[in-house]
């Protein structure tokens, strides 16, 4: 037996009058430290390390906006690859469904000091901060190129 059209749209108008209406909730700082771990154990379970590495950055919630810190385009391209899967993820465990993704750029910090590559300069750096270790290393004929 075929419906007539119009018992149809009146069937979907009450559906739509009776289903209840899902409040707005906007994302939390709080609501986020709550599943963060989950949201990192989730990343970790598919062995997707540098998803990882952005999501250990410290992340905060502005407004609904959730800040992810990137340092370089690499970074960047990889949170914007998963953006989707993260917002889904943020949307299932919290409740959440008025949140956004933004990416915060964060500038290294470049170190004056020189790198330490060979056991040698190890060791000058070391007598530098330790004076006694010339020392003993006098005393007890140490030497690191053996």
């Amino acid at each position: 037996m075929k419906v007539p059209e119009q018992t149809k749209v009146e069937k979907k108008q009450e559906e739509t009058l009776t289903s209840p209406v899902q409040e707005s909730v906007k994302l939390t700082q709080a609501m986020l430290d709550q599943v963060i771990h989950a949201v990192q154990d989730h990343y970790r379970q598919g062995n997707k390390n540098l998803e990882l590495a952005i999501l250990d950055q410290p992340i905060r919630v502005v407004n609904g906006e959730v800040m992810l810190q990137v340092m370089g385009s690499v970074q960047e391209e990889i949170a914007n690859k998963m953006r989707p899967d993260l917002l889904g993820l943020i949307r299932n465990l919290t409740g959440a469904n008025q949140l956004s993704i933004s990416l915060e750029h964060k500038e290294e910090i470049q170190d004056d000091r020189p790198k330490l590559y060979t056991n040698t300069d190890k060791l000058r750096f070391l007598r530098e901060k330790h004076p006694a270790l010339a020392e003993l290393q006098r005393k007890f004929g140490l030497d690191v190129d053996f």
